[in-house]
């Protein structure tokens, strides 16, 4: 298996036909692998991911998934390349490991079911993390940062097959983001690269649907504000609702539609 290609991305060949007459050239194609968080040298998950921003990756999912408390508490990563995959070798403190160790459980494709792996119902959907940051945004915020999102996002315009998630200021200003073919993924690099510094007033806006696992990392994140290009699902909504994070679905340049905790968009 060979990492290569431009910032997740590979080179492949292709036959297209159009209007009848066929040609032969070469298209960019996203990278999917999968990638190991490996913790004090134990396999504690696999992931189907796209090659790019892994050390985000690893910070940020460690971060929501509740194995540290505090990006200080991973003292190492190292990116891997194996024979048949990518192993994110992370050293955590002794805490942090030893409370993974008593809930360690096969998480193996996350990236198309979020349940995999949970052991009981009360597991598989966890309360989330209650937002307490306050902002309030107008709806134009909303609008300025899907319009633009498209030219900041340089595997989509390559691919047109990934994920983006970008956090924005108050203002509607794109600040940072970060694309994977999964969702959660991308969400995940995009936390983990704001836990590299102090983390500013915003919102996040991702290009999916909003799912409830969507809703407990940006919770877990503590921005109050999650906007979504797609729709919701009910139990985002919920778990909006019970966390106090505002969730604002259908965003696009003239329409906003917001689900929960509408005070904090200025009508």
């Amino acid at each position: 298996m060979t990492f290569s290609g431009k910032a997740g991305s590979t080179s492949v060949p292709r036959l297209s036909w159009e209007s009848g007459s066929a040609s032969s050239d070469h298209d960019q194609v996203i990278q999917e692998y999968p990638v190991a968080m490996v913790y004090n040298g134990v396999s504690h998950v696999v992931m189907m991911a796209t090659p790019a921003d892994l050390e985000d990756f690893a910070r940020g999912f460690s971060f929501t998934e509740n194995i540290v408390s505090a990006p200080e508490q991973i003292l190492d990563i190292e990116v891997v390349p194996q024979e048949k995959g990518i192993e994110l070798q992370m050293t955590i403190v002794n805490e942090a490991f030893a409370a993974l160790k008593q809930r360690r459980r096969n998480l193996t494709g996350r990236t198309g079911c979020g349940l995999c792996g949970a052991e009981s119902l009360a597991q598989a959907i966890p309360e989330p993390s209650p937002v307490v940051a306050e902002m309030v945004i107008e709806p134009d915020a909303l609008a300025r940062a899907v319009t633009s999102m498209d030219s900041l996002q340089p595997l989509k315009a390559l691919t047109g097959s990934v994920h983006g998630a970008a956090f924005c200021s108050e203002a509607g200003e794109l600040l940072l983001l970060r694309e994977d073919v999964g969702r959660h993924n991308a969400l995940d690099k995009l936390i983990g690269a704001l836990h590299r510094g102090t983390v500013p007033a915003g919102f996040i806006l991702v290009t999916s649907r909003a799912s409830y696992e969507m809703v407990a990392k940006t919770a877990r994140a503590n921005v109050p504000i999650l906007a979504a290009v797609s729709a919701p699902t009910s139990l985002a909504i919920e778990q909006a609702e019970t966390c106090g994070l505002t969730l604002v679905g259908h965003v696009s340049e003239g329409r906003q539609v917001v689900y929960t905790r509408p005070e904090r968009i200025r009508g």
